[in-house]
């Protein structure tokens, strides 16, 4: 069964978070994932109030960007989040946008070293180990949590360069694909990350989750294909606008090119984001197998 999600753009005021997540799980969404997009919000604070405002919806962070969070730190927040609120919280880590990690001074020679790094680091930790690493640009010295998470806590990592996508499949536990993703790249993407787990000698279930522009309403598709043109992306394979049988039905498309989540990101002129998630959740998800 795929799982089907929304995005809520981090574009939203703060404020106006908590009307949102209660009108998604009163609508029976099933997963609401959150941003940590430079500069609007932090992701885990955002996720914690979601999470707190509601008693069953699923929270995904996708996703921190590792240059901006030492990884003990990171390892922190994610293990207060599965303690507070298990099962109920995924989190990925990423590269970050390169343009915003020159921005504030945080960016690497390496970011596929750094991720790599910072991946087997917080498997580590989240696992409850204690950890002495001098790496290239992670390094603690007898560093273990003492409140490590009580249930599973898989690690996703989001990439889109076939390097990262391998590592993703060696050293994540799933993997995050941007929105704008064709279903033929959603596939070169499974491929790679197959490629990785492979190498890595795993055979463990890998999720994989991709963003996927939606629109519904009055010049849906004239909103869509206008925010894909502004991204670099194809108009027409990388969104889908129209009604809830629409939507479903390239829903299904991108499952069967390997996602096995969905999660239907709005545009980011979307005049009513209440009505957007209660669409995802009422309309779009019966119609989906």
């Amino acid at each position: 069964m795929t799982v089907l999600g929304a995005v809520s753009l981090p574009q939203l005021p703060p404020e106006r978070l908590r009307d949102l997540a209660r009108a998604a799980d009163d609508a029976g969404l099933e997963e609401l994932w959150l941003w940590e997009d430079c500069f609007w919000g932090s992701g885990v604070a955002t996720a914690s109030a979601v999470l707190g405002w509601t008693g069953r919806l699923r929270v995904g962070v996708g996703l921190l960007p590792v240059p901006l969070r030492n990884v003990a730190l990171a390892a922190m927040e994610i293990a207060a989040l599965h303690r507070l609120f298990p099962g109920r919280a995924t989190v990925g880590v990423g590269h970050g946008v390169q343009d915003w990690m020159t921005q504030v001074g945080a960016q690497v020679e390496s970011p596929v070293t750094l991720l790599r790094e910072h991946l087997t680091v917080l498997r580590a930790l989240l696992d409850g180990e204690e950890v002495t690493v001098d790496g290239r640009y992670v390094r603690l010295d007898a560093v273990k949590l003492d409140w490590p998470p009580s249930t599973p806590s898989p690690i996703l990592a989001g990439a889109t360069g076939p390097r990262s996508l391998r590592l993703c499949g060696e050293a994540a536990d799933g993997t995050i694909l941007t929105g704008g993703t064709t279903t033929d790249e959603v596939r070169a993407a499974r491929r790679l990350v197959d490629e990785g787990r492979a190498a890595a000698g795993r055979v463990d279930p890998h999720p994989v989750v991709v963003y996927l522009l939606a629109a519904t309403g009055p010049d849906a598709a004239g909103r869509v294909a206008a925010q894909l043109r502004r991204e670099g992306r194809d108009p027409v394979a990388g969104g889908v606008a129209g009604d809830a049988r629409t939507v479903a039905d390239a829903v299904r498309r991108w499952a069967e090119a390997g996602a096995t989540t969905v999660v239907l990101q709005p545009t980011g002129d979307e005049p009513d984001p209440e009505a957007f998630v209660r669409f995802v959740a009422q309309e779009v998800r019966p119609l989906v197998p």
